[in-house]
């Protein structure tokens, strides 16, 4: 089946259910989708000394990508493949600071920048070292103190996330600090794509969630599309937290509660007054994924309730997504269609599924 989605909204459909069922299209995605596009890799500061390294897997289960990042002693970062050239072995086991990266299996080392240096008992093997020996580098982006990568970039960091760094460049994104006590995962029983198409409308809000719908002025709503990320822009009622919004800024003057900014295909930006709360959305499955909230607080910006809200407000998406969940499994239904003025973000997403899917 094509995944072919109208561009006009007043005539589309949504996605197949078969997309969100099918395990054809779960393992096509892998390739077509999440390989050619950017991942959050970790949080700059786990490589921020000269000859740190930091290990992980690139969506664990599902990507199944070994990487480890790397600072020089000249403070250059790298993101490189963690697995030996020569048998395949993991590299690097765990964080540390090292000189370089040397295989525990036998003995073949590299470079901070992956090249390849030494390797006892191969003197006589020829054309040796070849390219091939050295570590695959991966391209590292920072922003906001995050890393990000990709095993194979279709398009640019930059451009991916140029409309945010636009809008809100009069924000400190370089004062953020990390707050593990606020950040935690969650495990959903749906579809990864199930969850993104929750987040990206605000339609439900009233239905769902009473709390933020005391807060946000909802006939105020607005949505805001880009080539590969949108733009939920919530307005907040009288009395409620915003952000102190500078004179050069297209919002001056409005009591924006939060911008929520979806990045194709599966990161949540949430910008609050007090700082961000950043959402990965990790299938692991075709009906489970892993949702990991990290919570990052501008510097002598105080928390205020809103951070317990999130919490709440999490909870009740994912009773929503685990029911429709359900529901698309049901004989009768198939696919549906879009609300032209409160699904357009919706809609922009399954386009770029459909492009991607091919």
């Amino acid at each position: 089946m094509k995944l072919t989605i109208d561009t006009d909204i007043n005539k589309s459909y949504t996605l197949p259910t078969d997309f969100y069922t099918s395990t054809e299209f779960y393992e096509q995605s892998k390739e077509t989708i999440f390989s050619k596009f950017w991942q959050y890799a970790g949080d700059a500061d786990d490589i921020g000394h000269s000859g740190q390294v930091m290990p992980t897997t690139l969506m664990k289960h599902f990507l199944d990508e070994p990487i480890v990042r790397t600072r020089d002693k000249d403070g250059k970062q790298y993101c490189l493949s963690n697995v030996c050239t020569h048998r395949g072995k993991i590299i690097v086991e765990s964080a540390g600071t090292h000189q370089m990266l040397s295989c525990g299996y036998h003995g073949r080392c590299f470079r901070m920048d992956g090249s390849f240096k030494s390797m006892p008992a191969f003197e006589t093997t020829e054309a040796f070292p070849s390219p091939s020996d050295s570590l695959h580098q991966l391209p590292l982006e920072e922003w906001m103190g995050l890393h990000f990568t990709s095993l194979n970039p279709v398009i640019s960091f930059q451009e991916l996330v140029r409309p945010i760094q636009e809008r809100l460049s009069w924000l400190p994104f370089d004062t953020l600090t990390y707050i593990d006590e606020k950040s935690r995962d969650y495990i959903v029983n749906g579809h990864w794509a199930l969850y993104c198409d929750n987040y990206l409308e605000g339609f439900h809000v009233p239905f769902v969630h009473e709390g933020l719908n005391n807060a946000l002025a909802f006939d105020e709503y607005e949505y805001h599309l880009h080539p590969y990320c949108n733009l939920q822009l919530g307005v907040a009622k009288d009395g409620e937290p915003c952000f102190d919004i500078p004179k050069d800024s297209p919002d001056h003057g409005r009591n924006i509660y939060a911008y929520y900014y979806w990045v194709f295909p599966n990161m949540m930006f949430n910008i609050y007054p007090w700082g961000l709360s950043l959402n990965v959305i990790d299938p692991k499955a075709k009906d489970l994924t892993l949702v990991r909230f990290r919570t990052y607080q501008f510097k002598d910006t105080p928390f205020d309730w809103t951070a317990n809200q999130i919490d709440i407000t999490e909870l009740e998406d994912e009773a929503v997504v685990e029911s429709v969940q359900d529901g698309i499994k049901s004989r009768f239904y198939h696919r549906g269609r879009f609300s032209p003025t409160m699904e357009k973000c919706v809609h922009h997403f399954h386009q770029l599924i459909g492009k991607q899917m091919g």
